[in-house]
């Protein structure tokens, strides 16, 4: 939106929709100048040889090739002084400069069919088991939440699921395992090729890990670094990305494995609205992801990694606690139990009510608090 007395800088069409080709073109703009930036040397190098070589003549040529003839000959230690000292400054160069990683595929996870159900099945589970008020407001957000009709919801048949950790360990087991048997066929690479494993997750931590799982399944080599983040929310993903390019800057000549997921059968089954967005937005889903620093991989590799950013926001209060977990169990627990004394108190004040005079109540044993 512009404010009173400002132009928009949005061009449009004749039919009145946005015209996004001015946005295209800075775009190449901003591309065509990273590459400036980036082979400047090379665009300064290039024109001043050209220039010294023009201006050679063929004499000066001559006599400097006879120049060198001559300390070849009778300067025979300084030479090899000058070319020991190059070919250890060209080391030295090659061998501080970061290694190039490669996206050589991907492969999403699709779920099976008969997981597939409508946002009419959903609201109705929710209006059924939960309250009519939590069903139309998740039919709400998913009318305007700009998803389709149909999606993937795993467990939604058996709403709500009896074994919650049974039932989201077979949904990660399913995805993880769908996504990696898909990126292995198509890039034909041998597990025991695989040096590096990150998996992200923020809502399901078993024991084993999924990592661990992911080893055990695919039978990776004894030294495999594994790594296995948890609770880190949507940005995990990146973070996945950025470990997996620093740990192939040490380690040649590898394979680094990527596994990003997010696991919805623990469905939340309470009444607040802000933790019921999660069972409307997410969906059943992951991706695996193959990054190499095989120079023999740069051909048939989708993608080069140029760089990664990732700037933390854990000092900010507000971010750090823009999403959380709670038990939502003891609060209910809790409130039943000050129930239970409540209605323990109130018999017993009849009990002693209905008694004879001077003979002890049980009641007054009875204490009761706020906890």
């Amino acid at each position: 939106m512009t404010s009173q007395g400002q132009k928009s800088n949005t061009t449009k069409t004749l039919n009145g929709e946005p015209d996004f080709r001015s946005s295209i073109r800075l775009k190449y703009v901003k591309l065509g100048f990273h590459y400036l930036i980036s082979n400047a040397m090379y665009l300064l190098t290039i024109p001043l040889l050209l220039a010294v070589a023009a201006n050679l003549s063929t004499s000066d040529l001559q006599h400097a090739l006879e120049a060198s003839n001559y300390h070849l000959r009778y300067n025979t230690l300084t030479v090899l002084a000058c070319t020991s000292l190059v070919a250890v400054l060209a080391t030295a160069y090659f061998m501080s400069r970061p290694r190039a990683v490669y996206l050589v595929d991907f492969a999403c996870y699709k779920p099976d069919s008969s997981l597939m159900c409508t946002r009419d099945e959903v609201t109705e589970k929710v209006s059924k088991f939960i309250s009519e008020d939590c069903g139309v407001f998740v039919k709400k957000v998913l009318e305007k939440s700009g998803l389709g009709d149909m999606t993937y919801v795993p467990g939604l048949k058996e709403f709500p699921p009896k074994q919650i950790f049974e039932s989201t360990k077979e949904e990660a087991k399913a995805v993880i395992f769908g996504a990696i048997d898909n990126l292995f066929e198509k890039t034909r690479v041998n597990p025991k090729d695989i040096g590096i494993l990150v998996v992200n997750i923020s809502s399901f931590n078993p024991t084993p890990s999924l990592s661990s799982m992911i080893i055990n399944r695919y039978k990776l080599r004894g030294d495999v670094v594994s790594c296995n983040l948890g609770g880190m929310g949507c940005s995990a993903g990146v973070i996945s990305i950025d470990l997996a390019k620093r740990l192939l800057q040490v380690q040649p000549n590898t394979y680094a494995l990527v596994m990003t997921l997010e696991c919805v059968s623990n469905f939340y089954t309470g009444k607040d609205r802000s933790k019921l967005l999660p069972n409307c937005l997410f969906r059943m889903g992951g991706a695996a992801i193959l990054l190499s620093n095989r120079s023999s991989d740069r051909r048939r590799s989708k993608y080069q990694l140029t760089h990664t950013v990732r700037t933390h926001t854990g000092a900010d209060d507000r971010a750090y606690a823009s999403k959380g977990s709670e038990d939502e169990a003891r609060e209910a627990a809790r409130a039943g139990f000050q129930d239970g004394v409540r209605a323990l108190l109130h018999t017993r004040r009849r009990e002693r009510g209905s008694g004879q005079d001077g003979e002890e109540s049980p009641a007054d044993g009875v204490g009761y608090g706020t906890f």
